[in-house]
């Protein structure tokens, strides 16, 4: 689990991944969160079934995967499901590529720089990760202002032609600092 400001960011589990695609009501109760009927963003549903299966062939990498992040205290009933980010899969040669999304009602709140900070911090205190990697389009200048707010840097072309690769070199210094996001 991973505590910032605002936010707790909840590792997914094969349990919770199965919940998530087929009961809705365990998902919310294993989260101990209220999930809106929102949920899953529209950016990710279609990506849920892949991430369970990487969970179900590795489910001793959790946290190389995919992430709920939480609102505490967002409702009478305590914390509410708001977004999800996550990598995917462990580091390969030094690197990890990492995605996010927000639930459209929670953007433009700072909720996902803090997912995403929280994340990269989480990642750069292992030894295996040198570079948070991520991609986004120029024509999603929100996307770009929560890399750009959280220390990632341009750095080319990313895998899809209007895409571009955003880093951010991973050190002791920045985990330490990130942690609290």
């Amino acid at each position: 689990m991973i505590v910032t400001r605002r936010l707790t960011l909840v590792p997914a589990s094969v349990a919770l991944a199965r919940a998530e695609l087929h009961d809705r009501g365990a998902f919310a109760e294993m989260l101990g969160a209220v999930v809106p009927e929102a949920w899953p963003p529209r950016t990710t549903a279609d990506v849920l079934p892949l991430f369970l299966s990487w969970l179900e062939a590795a489910p001793d990498r959790v946290g190389w995967f995919s992430w709920y992040a939480l609102l505490r205290d967002a409702t009478d009933a305590g914390s509410i499901l708001i977004g999800g980010g996550g990598f995917l899969g462990p580091p390969q040669d030094g690197t990890v590529q990492m995605g996010y999304s927000v639930l459209p009602e929670f953007q433009r709140r700072g909720y996902a720089t803090e997912m995403v900070r929280g994340l990269a911090s989480w990642a750069s205190v292992h030894p295996s990760v040198a570079v948070v990697a991520a991609e986004t389009e120029w024509d999603n200048p929100a996307s770009v202002r929560v890399l750009e707010r959280s220390g990632f840097q341009a750095a080319g072309p990313a895998s899809h032609p209007e895409g571009t690769r955003f880093e951010l070199r991973a050190t002791p210094v920045l985990a330490a600092s990130r942690a609290g996001a």
